[in-house]
């Protein structure tokens, strides 16, 4: 099964989401609906972040660690 994750324009909407009901239940699922937000403002939202980035960017080069040193 594929997901897609799609930005609809507002003019098309309703539209879109009447085709969709044409479709039984088993072929498609809506997952999840939600406001379109650019990925900076998404980013600027979560709380500290920026804030966090700040206090990063002051951190010598030195206190930092390579790729190869993260344990991911």
């Amino acid at each position: 099964m594929l997901t897609i994750t799609l930005k609809i324009d507002d003019s098309i909407n309703e539209k879109f989401l009447w085709l969709l009901q044409h479709f039984s239940s088993d072929e498609i699922k809506i997952l999840e609906q939600s406001e379109y937000i650019s990925d900076d403002n998404y980013l600027r939202s979560v709380e500290g972040l920026v804030q966090s980035i700040k206090e990063a960017r002051n951190e010598s080069i030195e206190s930092g660690v390579t790729l190869d040193e993260l344990d991911w």
